[in-house]
């Protein structure tokens, strides 16, 4: 049986204008998204500016989302690094402070080979028990998880699936025939997650359901029966906001986006800085059509 499955919001990480963890919009985001039926929420990965958290922040952030979420929603942690001992050490504070599951990203910029790769996974798995999903994202890591090493590793009991953000469709019906009925695939791209549901994907980790979590529920579960012409309806709807929240690097666009909804302040952390006035347009046009400001 699948564990985690649906619409999974790649949550940001709400800050004050200063740059500080603002836990109180953390709080308010977590009950929206219960609220809007989301299946799980990813704390700290890339989207939340994971880099940019010191390791107390890092813990902290998770064990606030643990506390608030009371078990009405599931809480997966972004643990993953470039450094397997730092991998381990995240891994273990995000266990210690109660997080459902795991989200552990390809290391990055090092660019170790598949072998190494499925040792560094190994280590991590084999310290823990919590189920983990792995995070290939080639085009910013540098290094693309293989479909033969996720059969590898999907060996390990505890690694339950992967979001899959290679741009390679082909991938769900290799992975599904290579990892079996039982392991997630979870598409990591919001411009091309129905295809890859319609494909016989699981699910999303999703940026753009941080904005609008009940369209991308409505989404996943005509993907998920089979309804195709509702599925690439609801898919056109939501086309403009994926293609504007991508204008800039992630999270810039979809932090702009909440802030224009009152969702959360301005801030944002260097090497990251708030969205270029150039580019609003597109996104507040985006915002417009779908409803969501005036």
């Amino acid at each position: 049986m699948i564990r985690f499955s649906g619409s999974m919001v790649a949550l940001v990480t709400p800050m004050q204008v200063s740059g500080a963890v603002d836990e109180s919009a953390l709080t308010e985001l977590i009950e929206w998204h219960i609220a809007a039926g989301t299946d799980a929420l990813v704390i700290a990965g890339t989207t939340g500016e994971s880099p940019t958290l010191t390791s107390e922040e890092h813990a902290r952030l998770i064990a606030s989302s643990v506390q608030v979420a009371r078990g009405r929603i599931e809480i997966i942690a972004g643990a993953g690094s470039n450094s397997t001992r730092q991998t381990l050490d995240m891994s273990r504070r995000a266990a210690a402070a109660g997080a459902d599951g795991l989200m552990l990203v390809v290391p990055y910029y090092n660019r170790p080979p598949q072998r190494a790769l499925v040792e560094h996974f190994r280590t991590i798995t084999r310290a823990l028990d919590l189920p983990i999903v792995l995070y290939n994202v080639p085009s910013r890591t540098g290094t693309d998880l293989l479909p033969e090493t996720v059969a590898e590793l999907a060996q390990e009991s505890r690694i339950v699936g992967i979001k899959e953000a290679s741009g390679h469709l082909e991938r769900v019906v290799q992975l599904r025939r290579l990892c079996g009925a039982d392991f997630a695939l979870l598409s990591g791209d919001d411009a091309s997650a129905t295809a890859f549901m319609l494909a016989g994907g699981d699910g999303v980790i999703s940026v753009t359901a941080n904005v609008v979590p009940g369209r991308v529920k409505q989404l996943c579960e005509a993907s998920r029966k089979g309804d195709v012409v509702r599925a690439r309806q609801l898919d056109a709807e939501l086309s403009p906001l994926n293609q504007a929240l991508f204008i800039e690097s992630n999270p810039i666009p979809v932090k702009w986006a909440l802030e224009r909804m009152n969702r959360i302040k301005s801030g944002i952390r260097l090497p990251l800085l708030p969205l270029a006035r150039s580019a609003r347009p597109r996104v507040e046009t985006a915002l417009v059509g779908l409803g969501l400001v005036t």
